[in-house]
């Protein structure tokens, strides 16, 4: 028999920091029949590392050593490894050693200067297979057809044919930060989040939990830039603000293709769902949630690999915990001298010491020296004066301790001295969210900002160098979509700004100058979605700003226009508590408010509000102001669905004649009225009349708008209920399947208003006897209902009746009964 024996595995000699190449070594030489075995330096604690690499030296083993700068450190025990068997073989040379390179160390000097040395990095993946392959076929006979091995070896890709992807090829789909070049340590705890991954759970999920600073984010970046070749799917997801998650998850089900653009987020996010449990090879990353509750929702199932990033440290029955802590000193130490090669052992002990080991404060402090060319003895005696001067206030935010604050005002001063627009630029980013900046924030309104940072932000080569001072200070974290500040340097700038009044007040009407529209443009929805959590992170509900609070208004429009109506209720809800009943800002926000709970059916909350909103516009501005009308106008749609028509129609009635009155008969909202009227002429059975005013309304809105405009949509979808109403049903059928073809282009299958739509066109088929059509529709209708509404909202409850009737005249008695009982069980 040829091949390497069964009992004879080819081990592979790793460092820490190249167990992505081991596994992906592994993977493809036991695809090819070669038994393999790691021999990772980074052994559980209580191993003798020395009995264990004497073990393997000592048996016949064919040797596969991955090269790198870490691999050759004098330090490593790599480096006794590979030189003793370098000895062994000049006493017997049939002992096997397979050197291959995984990155560009130097190997000009020693042992290694007189060997060719293959690369496997900077490949592409068959081409690196290859190298591998042939690089053992070279040394030893052959492999057998099929593994000899009794079992796979347990990776996440081993189910694909083509094999994992070689390490540092970015997956298709992926939209994390570049990788920290600085990164250093943490290999054992990187190791051990592999294993913990990929323990056979069908998802795995784990939660990195510890103080602020720690690093936390950075391992799971770090992580996720390291095995990045074992995933087809990488995605980061920010979630500080809970209220923004689904957004983030609604993305990535756009990127897949999974939805259309315009498809509200939790019928994207139930899309996003679906699909990752049907596939592998996929890591989500949700970065700072602090809050198990709100994340757990979100939390997909699916064989596929979830971490979390947290303060928290509960994540019973959800994650397993692992704690991260402080850098030992030795990383601390090995960080400072990799970026300071003169600072000498004590120096970067010392530096280590002061500063806590904590990883973001000894990585800024390296950056600062970096950059300014301060002794370490200079910046210990500062920081020492930032820790210890009472006049100073650079006192932790909760949960941070002492060394991190005074690191990050000391950094920030530095900054500020040496360039102030950059030290501008901080402390507004600093006023902004925890996700990426938009720079256009900055440079659409230069005359917004203070000098010298107006000068700078006037061109795009100086701001772009102002913008680049943050990062080599250590104080942001480049993205392609803008900086992002941790959360610590935020709160500790917050809470040292020397002028914390101009700062707020630039950053609002930063925000208010980038207001796009009044959030009903579907056209802006992505830009309203960039800037909804720095708009949250300037507190609408504290400001005495009004056009920061019509911005935050516009903001919540923006979530109700397109269907979000869960993530618009929080943000509306504490906007409507907060600010004074009578102001003018808070009626908007009511009104928006009385429009979300009408879109999540709770008719009787949002008529409720109409009224309160309806008696104080008319004590305000008086009977015929605009918006006064416009209140009666939604409390008429509220009566509607509560079935109070004739109510409805009265109220409809002198709002239509009072817009004519004082508008016109063919402005957009003498229209609106129109087409409300029309639907409670319907209900009341005077078909005649609502068939009269609704075509005539419908061509007035055609003339004016267009027919894709949202008022000629909804004006058609109500004529169309009328003619099927009316007998007329050829002529609904006609109408509403234009209407529904319209509204799945433009607003996507998901939208509230497509779904509409879809039940209407499958009411009109049942009424021409196309059974089978009409249930086709509503099942899929009901199906989009309970992921976009939910179970109990009054329209999907109203898709089950219209499934129940479709089988029941497909003579499925028994399922439409199956149907309406789970209707009766609803509480």
């Amino acid at each position: 028999m040829y091949g390497v024996p069964k009992r004879m595995p080819i081990v592979i000699s790793h460092a820490g920091a190249d167990r992505a190449w081991a596994e992906w070594a592994r993977w493809h030489l036991e695809a090819a029949g070669y038994p393999t075995e790691l021999d990772s330096v980074d052994r559980a604690p209580g191993t003798n590392a020395v009995e264990a690499m004497d073990r393997a030296l000592h048996r016949d083993n064919p040797m596969l050593a991955l090269l790198s700068a870490a691999y050759l450190k004098a330090d490593r025990f790599t480096t006794d490894e590979w030189t003793a068997r370098w000895a062994q073989r000049r006493g017997n040379p049939d002992v096997k050693l397979i050197p291959l390179r995984v990155e560009k160390a130097d190997l000009s000097g020693g042992l290694w200067a007189p060997i060719v040395v293959p690369d496997l990095f900077d490949l592409v993946p068959a081409q690196a297979v290859s190298v591998l392959l042939d690089a053992v076929r070279r040394v030893l006979e052959p492999a057998p057809a099929g593994p000899l091995t009794a079992a796979p070896p347990d990776y996440p890709g081993r189910a694909v044919a083509a094999g994992p992807r070689p390490p540092g090829s970015l997956p298709p789909v992926w939209n994390l930060a570049r990788r920290n070049p600085g990164f250093t340590g943490r290999d054992g705890m990187l190791g051990e989040l592999y294993d913990t991954l990929r323990g056979g759970s069908r998802v795995a999920v784990q939660a990195l939990h510890g103080l602020g600073g720690v690093g936390k984010t950075q391992l799971a970046l770090e992580y996720a830039h390291r095995f990045a070749g074992e995933y087809d799917l990488v995605w980061w997801i920010p979630s500080e603000q809970p209220e923004l998650i689904g957004d983030h998850l609604a993305a990535l089900a756009r990127q897949l293709c999974l939805v259309p653009v315009d498809t509200p987020t939790p019928a994207a996010a139930d899309a996003l769902q679906e699909h990752l449990r049907r596939t592998d090879r996929w890591l989500l990353v949700f970065d700072n949630a602090d809050d198990r509750d709100h994340l757990a929702p979100w939390l997909p199932d699916g064989p596929g690999h979830l971490l979390i990033t947290s303060r928290n440290p509960n994540w019973t029955g959800v994650a397993r915990p692992m704690d991260v802590d402080v850098f030992t000193r030795a990383e601390s130490v090995a960080l400072l001298r990799a970026h300071l090669p003169h600072l000498d052992g004590p120096g970067a002990d010392r530096l280590a010491e002061a500063l806590g080991d904590l990883p973001l404060a000894v990585g800024q402090a390296a950056d600062l020296l970096v950059e300014t060319r301060l002794s370490a003895d200079d910046y210990l005696r500062e920081l020492t004066a930032h820790m210890t001067d009472p006049k100073r206030e650079s006192r932790p935010p909760a949960g941070y301790p002492l060394p991190l604050a005074a690191a990050v005002t000391l950094t920030a001063e530095r900054l500020l001295a040496a360039d102030p627009a950059a030290g501008q630029l901080l402390h507004l980013c600093a006023r902004l969210g925890p996700e990426p900046i938009p720079t256009d924030l900055f440079t659409s309104s230069p005359d917004e900002l203070p000098q010298p940072l107006r000068a700078a932000a006037a061109g795009t080569v100086m701001f772009s160098r102002v913008l680049a001072q943050l990062t080599r200070y250590g104080l942001a974290r480049p993205t392609a979509a803008g900086p992002i500040l941790h959360r610590l340097v935020r709160a500790v700038l917050r809470d040292t700004d020397p002028d914390p009044y101009l700062h707020r007040r630039v950053v609002e009407e930063l925000l208010v100058a980038a207001r796009p529209d009044d959030g009903s443009d579907p056209r802006w929805w992505p830009r309203w979605s960039v800037l909804l959590p720095h708009i949250l992170a300037a507190d609408p509900a504290t400001t005495g700003y009004h056009q920061l609070r019509y911005t935050a208004c516009s903001a919540v429009w923006s979530l109700l226009a397109r269907g979000d109506f869960r993530a618009a209720l929080p943000l509306a809800e504490q906007l409507h508590r907060a600010w004074q009943p009578d102001e003018d800002s808070v009626l908007i926000i009511a009104h928006a408010l009385a429009g979300i709970h009408r879109g999540l059916g709770e008719y009787e909350q949002a008529r409720d509000l109409d009224q309160d909103n309806l008696a104080r516009e008319r004590r305000r501005r008086g009977a015929d102001d605009a918006r006064t009308l416009n209140a009666a106008h939604n409390l008429a749609t509220d009566l509607r669905h509560l079935r109070e028509f004739e109510r409805a129609r009265e109220l409809d009635e002198n709002t239509l004649a009072r817009r004519r009155r004082l508008f016109g008969g063919d402005d957009p909202q003498t229209l609106a009225s129109a087409s409300s009227l029309a639907i409670d002429l319907c209900e009341l059975k005077e078909h005649e009349q609502a068939r009269r005013l609704s075509e005539e309304t419908l061509e007035k809105y055609r003339e004016q708008g267009g027919d894709d405009h949202p008022a000629t949509l909804t004006t058609a979808n109500i004529l169309g209920v009328i003619l099927r109403r009316s007998g007329e049903h050829e002529k609904a059928w006609q109408l509403n399947r234009d209407t529904w073809d319209r509204r799945r282009r433009l607003l996507g299958d998901d939208h509230p208003d497509t779904l509409t739509s879809a039940n209407n066109l499958a009411a009109d088929l049942r009424e021409l006897g196309e059974f089978e059509q009409a249930r086709e529709i509503d099942e899929d209708t009901l199906e989009r209902k309970r992921r976009v509404l939910g179970n109990g909202h009054p329209q999907t409850d109203r898709s089950i009746e219209n499934l129940a009737r479709d089988l029941d005249a497909l003579g499925r008695y028994a399922e439409a009964a199956e149907l309406r009982r789970e209707l009766r069980s609803e509480p």
